[in-house]
């Protein structure tokens, strides 16, 4: 759903999902929820509200976490980085 044109489709699906009351949607700052486009087809569906989490403000969205989970634990991911070793080991002696 990276373009505007799956996002729309996907707000027709919550829209006809709850054909009653206002639909709020949560999102984030990707530029196919904040389109223009997005805005013209939002303006025509005036039940669904848009509501979007600040930019510096990742932490909020619940969803990043869990990404985060998964790619780490992911076959294909990103190794576990090596615990560091101590580079010089100073002994003192008197």
């Amino acid at each position: 759903m990276r373009n505007s044109v799956n996002y729309q489709r996907f707000l027709q699906l919550v829209e006809d999902a709850n054909p009653e009351g206002e639909v709020v949607i949560v999102t984030d700052n990707l530029s196919s929820h904040n389109s223009k486009s997005a805005r013209e087809w939002l303006v025509d569906h005036p039940r669904i509200q848009h509501a979007f989490i600040p930019v510096a403000a990742c932490w909020l969205n619940l969803q990043q976490g869990r990404w985060r989970l998964f790619r780490r634990t992911a076959i294909w991911g990103r190794p576990h980085p090596q615990p560091r070793k101590l580079r010089r080991r100073f002994v003192y002696r008197l």
